[in-house]
């Protein structure tokens, strides 16, 4: 029959056939944990109740990065954006009431995986559970961490040693564990394009792969193939973004099929989670994020054959904070609406045989092949470190820029901009606020575990860790009897810093200007008049205090202000009120720029603006960027703060205006 005489119907019926086995929906998530262990373990239970079916955590930067809260690092930082786990009791309390055998457990965890991971498996061990059974995922994936996310400890070489011994104790103990979770999503929130996404999370796993192939049997390596899993993100490009994820599954057939010989196609399958793009959502007029959320899962859900089996959804207002149980509510009903009212489990896969998207796809392969190539020939993954940071940081000024000039249309912020005021924005801001005492109360609790374990135990526990790590020795085993004998994240940590050594990731700004950014001729103008009545060029101190490793924001700060011709001192993250003052006074900069997006600014500014005073140092400006709700922004220009910019400012040429003009009041900033 012709075409003009069937009816669309039909024809979508013969295209996409109504599959024999409805697909099974994916894992339903929020990433969440808060406050305290007894208040995550409420909210988790909470979430449960409401339909969720998998936990994943989310926890606070000082167990992330392996401090204990009393730490000075610590301080401002502790249950902000995440839980804090110190030891045993306080996992235990995180998971009360929750059969872990039963459970699916995610725990976005890098470089203290091991150490979760042990603690996770001592509790589930105190419940009774036989451990073969667990499942879940620890992400794990420390070279994301290099380039993007900054919880590092160790550096690359070991810490690729501890992603192994992760594996290797999984692929024995725990077979149904994910022992590492490639995290791409982190790279795109960096600014990676899909081809650099595509291309650095599969380097990524290649180099895990690597290191673990001689430590099993080779009969048994495919299995551990299948284990490896990924983490995505999904833009607001929805076809290249669904494209993608339909690259992604291509790709990763090939690299098992080739490289490693995996034969069954079962150890060979593309399994990922999915959080959708943070980095996208917006201060401004925040409820249009509910609509990029949706189109943004609809990337990795509608290609049956690219489906993600794990999804969380970020809630519409974290570009203001921290979301209240109900905005992840509403998260959590999107999915379970689009899972289970809609017909999208019942149909086979929706793209196969379309011209358009199969010319994406190729594409997408062929610039994330090109890129890998790339990769090997400077010697592989951790090789390359340096410059794939680099990238990232050309990629994210290209996107900033973009934006900037128009040729990037975001809603409500450089179109559309006329607006009603938010309903949505109750009395509190929108955001839920970490009571400040919680950091006091969680030291206290550390304090009340120290004096009440077995020293001897502790210190035994502490000695074989560290010889094991010494000798190259599996860690896992000696983390788990730590756990047990009541060991703390930082001393677990502890060790590993004394053996390994500390690493400071690649801040990836360029020493010289790039001269790609247009429309700098004014600021370069207005730089070198102020630079000549400095009687020097003038100096930019761009800082991160405290444990935030989300160094986008002051990458590009210091990535425009050296364009602009300024003198730029960046050092990457996780530096102390201490440093920072000490390096502007050796320094003898002109002005300061702080960027914080944990929430901790206010006690960290703080501390900053008075060791500023102390050392006589307080006619130098400082600006303040973060995720600042106005109240903060108030308390932040008391202790003295000159200028106060959050997401809403994207507009990097201002800044620098700005910048100039706290130095050299003579120019007239840009409005």
């Amino acid at each position: 029959m012709p075409l003009s005489g069937r009816k669309l119907p039909h024809l979508i019926q013969e295209a996409c056939p109504v599959t024999a086995q409805k697909d099974r929906p994916w894992l339903i998530r929020t990433y969440a944990g808060h406050s305290t262990a007894q208040a995550s373990n409420a909210l988790y239970r909470g979430n449960l109740a409401k339909g969720q079916t998998g936990l994943s955590v989310a926890f606070d930067l000082p167990t992330q990065t392996g401090y204990d809260s009393d730490h000075e690092l610590a301080r401002g930082e502790v249950g902000k954006v995440g839980v804090p786990v110190a030891h045993l009791g306080d996992m235990r309390t995180l998971f009360d009431q929750i059969p872990l055998e039963q459970m699916n457990t995610s725990m976005t965890i890098n470089a203290t995986a091991p150490w979760l991971l042990a603690l996770y498996i001592a509790v589930a061990e105190e419940q009774g559970a036989d451990i073969s059974l667990l499942q879940g995922t620890v992400q794990n994936d420390l070279i994301k961490e290099y380039l993007s996310r900054g919880t590092y400890i160790c550096p690359p070489k070991p810490s690729l040693k501890m992603i192994a011994d992760v594996a290797e104790y999984c692929y024995t103990h725990v077979p149904k564990w994910n022992p590492m979770n490639v995290c791409s999503y982190h790279l795109q929130e960096a600014g990676a394009t899909p081809e650099q996404e595509l291309a650095f999370a599969l380097a990524t796993a290649t180099a895990v792969l690597d290191a673990l192939k001689p430590r099993v049997p080779a009969e048994d390596f495919p299995a551990l193939v299948g284990r490896i899993s990924f983490f995505v993100n999904a833009g607001i490009r929805f076809v290249t973004e669904m494209c993608k994820m339909r690259a992604f599954v291509d790709l990763w057939d090939e690299i098992c099929a080739e490289r490693y010989g995996v034969e069954d196609p079962k150890y060979r399958r593309f399994r990922y989670g999915v959080q959708v793009n943070s980095l996208g959502l917006t201060e401004q007029q925040p409820e249009n994020n509910v609509y990029r959320i949706l189109i943004e899962m609809l990337a990795v859900t509608l290609s049956k054959n690219a489906r993600a089996r794990a999804v969380q959804l970020p809630a519409w207002n974290e570009a203001l904070g921290l979301p209240r149980p109900w905005d992840q509510q509403w998260s959590m009903r999107m999915q379970q609406i689009m899972a289970f009212e809609t017909d999208l489990l019942e149909y086979g896969d929706l793209f196969d045989g379309n011209p358009v998207v199969a010319a994406k796809v190729d594409a997408l392969k062929d610039g994330a092949r090109a890129e890998l190539a790339n990769l090997e020939s400077m010697g592989g993954t951790i090789a390359a470190i340096d410059y794939m940071k680099g990238r990232l940081v050309e990629s994210n000024a290209d996107r900033v820029n973009g934006i900037e000039k128009g040729d990037t249309v975001v809603v409500g912020v450089n179109r559309f901009t006329m607006t009603e005021p938010s309903p949505l924005m109750d009395a509190d801001g929108g955001i839920m606020v970490v009571d400040e005492a919680v950091e006091a109360e969680q030291i206290a609790r550390l304090n009340e575990w120290r004096s009440l374990r077995d020293a001897d135990a502790v210190a035994s526990s502490l000695e074989a860790l560290r010889l094991a790590a010494e000798k190259g020795e599996n860690i896992m085993p000696p983390s788990i009897a730590a756990a047990k004998a009541g060991v703390t994240t930082g001393e677990w940590a502890g060790v590993m810093r004394a053996v390994h050594g500390e690493y400071r990731g690649p801040t990836g700004v360029s020493r010289n200007p790039s001269n790609k950014t247009d429309g700098l001729d004014e600021i370069r103008q207005a730089v070198d008049a102020a630079s000549d009545r400095l009687g020097r060029r003038l100096k930019f101190l761009v800082g991160k205090p405290g444990l935030d490793g989300h160094s986008n924001g002051a990458e590009q700060i210091a990535f425009r202000a050296r364009d602009c011709g300024m003198d730029i001192a960046y050092e990457g993250i996780r530096l102390t009120p201490e440093e920072i003052v000490s390096a502007a006074k050796t320094g003898e900069v002109h002005v300061i720029g702080l960027s914080i997006l944990s929430g901790s600014h206010v006690p960290l500014i703080q501390e900053v603006m008075t060791r500023l005073r102390a050392e006589n140092l307080d006619h130098i400006p400082v600006a303040v960027g973060g995720i600042i709700p106005e109240e903060d922004a108030e308390k932040l220009r008391s202790f003295g703060v000159a200028k106060v910019y959050t997401p809403k400012d994207f507009e990097l040429n201002r800044i620098m205006m700005d910048i100039v003009h706290l130095v050299d009041p003579k120019p007239v900033a840009a409005e």
